[in-house]
C-alpha cells in the first residue's frame, strides 16, 4: 500500500495531472485522475500530520475542480414536502463502517449503472469510534472513490444519529449537548452538510401527557437545530432531521408525531427546521440475533409508516419519514418502502455482514479472537458465542482497519463486486434510478474552497458511545 511520508511526496505524484499553487488547485489532465487518487487516499487515512491533512485537503480540492460536489439533500426533500415531486423513492442513507474507499467505490459503481444521485452516505457518533473514522477522513474516502469511480454531481455526506445519551444528559445535560455541538462543529467542517439529530433517547413515557413526553426530545432538538443554523457554510441549508421514537423501542404514532412537530416548531420559530422525521416501526439496529447467530424474522409495519410520513409532509412540508434498522431485512420487503412514501432508509450492517462473510477465513478468526479477549464484558449471561460474536464483531473494524485495507487487489475486487451486487439491488428495489439529473438540477455546486492546512489537525479524544445507537 503506498502511501506519502511528506507533503511534497504528494505535489511530486500528481505532477502533470494536477497543480498546486498555494491553497490553489488545478486539474490539467481529468483522465489521469482516476490512477492517482488511491494514493491520494491511503495518505489520508495511513499518513501522519500535516501530510495526511494535506491529502485529505487536496482530494476535497480535486473533486471540486472535476465537478464532484459535498452537498445538502434539503432542498430535494423539501420539494417533496411541498408536492413538487412524488414522494415514490426512498434515498438509501448507507453507514459505510469497513474498507470505505472499496465500499464506496461499490456504491458509485452502481449508482453509475442506474444513473443514480439521491443517494447519501453516512456515519454516526458512535460508529466513528469503533471504526476509527472522523469526518475528515471519512469525507476524503467517500470523495476519493467518486473520483476513482468518474461520478460528477453532488455527494451527500451525512452525520447519522447524532444521539445525546439519556444517562450523560441526566447528571451533566450542559456538558452532553455541547459535545453534540462540537461533533458538529467537527462534521460540517468536514463536508457533512447532513445531520440526523437524534434526541429520542430523551422521550420519557412515564408522563402523562403526549407533549410532556416528547418535551426534551423536541426541546433539546430545537437547540440543536439552531446552533447547526449558526454553522454553517454561506450558500449551504444543512439537512436535518429529528426522531420521535427510539429504534428498536415501541413503534411510533401519528399522535407521538404531531406532538413532538407542534412542540418542535414553537421553539424553533424564525429558524429553517428539519426536513425530515425519524420513526419506529418494528426493526432494531443490527437485527435480533438468534441462539445460533442468525437473525429472527421482522416484520415492519408498513401501515404507520405510510400514515407517519403521509402526516409528515402534509401537516409540516417534511420530506416524509425515515426508516431505521433495515439491511437485514428481507430483501422481499424493500420495494414497499417508496411504495408507502418512505423517504430515506438507512443501511449499515448487511454491508459489514457481506465484508465478514468475504473477508479471508483466518483474517475473521483473528478478529473473533480480539473481540473474545477485548470486550468479555460484553458476552452477556445467557447469549451464545454466535450471539456474541454477531453483535460484536463491528467493533474489530477499527482494530483491523490497515489489515483489511491491505488485502490483496483481487480479494477486495471479490468484496466490492459482492457490495456493488448489493447496492444494485437496492437502487433498483428503492426507485433511485435516474435520480442524479434530478440532484443535479435542483442542487447545484456551492463553490467551498478551504486553505491549505499548515499545521496538522488536532486530534480528537475518544468518547464513551457504548449506549449510543447506530
Amino acid at each position: 500500500m503506498q502511501k506519502a511520508a511528506t507533503v511534497q511526496d504528494l505535489t511530486d505524484w500528481l505532477a502533470g495531472v494536477v497543480s498546486v499553487a498555494g491553497s490553489v488547485v488545478k486539474v490539467e489532465d481529468e483522465a489521469q485522475l482516476p490512477g492517482k487518487i488511491e494514493y491520494l487516499v491511503n495518505s489520508a487515512v495511513f499518513s501522519e500530520g500535516l501530510t495526511r491533512d494535506t491529502a485529505r485537503w487536496l482530494i476535497r480540492e480535486i473533486a471540486q475542480e472535476a465537478g464532484i460536489y459535498l452537498a445538502s439533500i434539503h432542498d430535494l426533500y423539501m420539494e417533496i414536502g411541498r408536492g413538487k415531486l412524488p414522494p415514490n423513492f426512498t434515498v438509501p442513507a448507507i453507514n459505510v463502517r469497513a474498507m470505505n474507499f472499496n465500499s464506496s467505490r461499490a456504491v458509485f459503481r452502481a449508482a453509475g449503472r442506474y444513473n443514480a444521485g439521491a443517494i447519501l452516505f453516512e456515519i454516526a457518533r458512535s460508529e466513528m469510534g469503533y471504526t476509527a473514522q472522523r469526518p475528515a477522513e471519512y469525507t476524503a474516502c467517500v470523495l476519493g472513490a467518486a473520483i476513482k469511480e468518474g461520478y460528477r454531481g453532488p455527494v451527500f455526506i451525512q452525520g447519522d444519529h447524532f444521539q445525546v445519551s439519556a444517562a450523560r444528559f441526566q447528571k451533566e445535560p450542559e456538558a452532553e449537548i455541547q459535545a453534540i455541538k462540537e461533533l458538529m462543529d467537527e462534521a460540517v467542517a468536514a463536508g457533512f452538510y447532513n445531520i440526523d439529530i437524534d434526541t429520542s433517547t430523551l422521550v420519557d413515557l412515564s408522563h402523562d401527557t403526549l407533549d410532556a413526553q416528547q418535551r426534551a426530545n423536541y426541546e433539546q432538538c430545537a437547540r440543536l437545530t439552531k446552533y447547526a443554523r449558526a454553522i454553517e457554510p454561506a450558500g449551504i441549508t444543512l439537512s436535518l432531521g429529528g426522531e420521535i421514537g427510539e429504534v428498536g423501542h415501541k413503534n411510533s404514532t401519528v399522535e407521538e408525531l404531531h406532538a413532538f412537530m407542534q412542540g418542535y416548531l414553537k421553539e424553533t420559530a424564525g429558524y429553517t427546521g428539519i426536513s425530515k422525521i425519524s420513526v419506529q416501526t418494528g426493526t432494531s439496529h443490527g437485527g435480533v440475533v438468534l441462539a445460533d447467530g442468525t437473525l429472527a424474522d421482522v416484520k415492519v409495519d408498513f401501515d404507520t409508516l405510510r400514515d407517519l410520513g403521509k402526516t409528515a409532509r402534509e401537516a409540516y412540508g417534511l420530506g416524509g419519514a425515515v426508516q431505521h434498522g433495515a439491511s437485514t431485512l428481507p430483501a422481499e420487503m424493500f420495494h414497499k418502502f417508496p411504495e408507502v412514501g418512505t423517504v430515506e432508509i438507512h443501511l449499515a450492517t448487511g454491508f459489514q455482514n457481506i465484508i465478514y462473510d468475504h473477508l479471508p477465513p483466518a483474517l475473521v478468526e483473528e478478529a473473533y479472537d480480539y473481540l473474545r479477549q477485548n470486550l468479555k464484558q460484553e458476552w452477556k449471561e445467557g447469549m451464545t458465542e454466535d450471539q456474541f460474536l454477531y453483535k460484536s464483531r463491528k467493533k474489530a473494524i477499527g482494530p483491523f482497519k490497515e489489515a483489511w485495507w491491505r488485502l490483496d487487489e483481487e480479494k477486495k475486487r471479490e468484496i466490492g463486486a459482492a457490495l456493488q451486487a448489493q447496492f444494485e439491488f437496492l437502487f433498483a428495489q428503492l426507485n433511485v434510478r435516474d435520480t442524479l439529473p434530478l440532484v443535479r438540477e435542483l442542487i447545484p455546486p456551492v463553490p467551498l474552497r478551504q486553505p491549505r492546512p499548515t499545521r496538522a489537525a488536532t486530534a480528537v479524544s475518544g468518547e464513551d458511545v457504548s449506549d449510543l445507537d447506530d
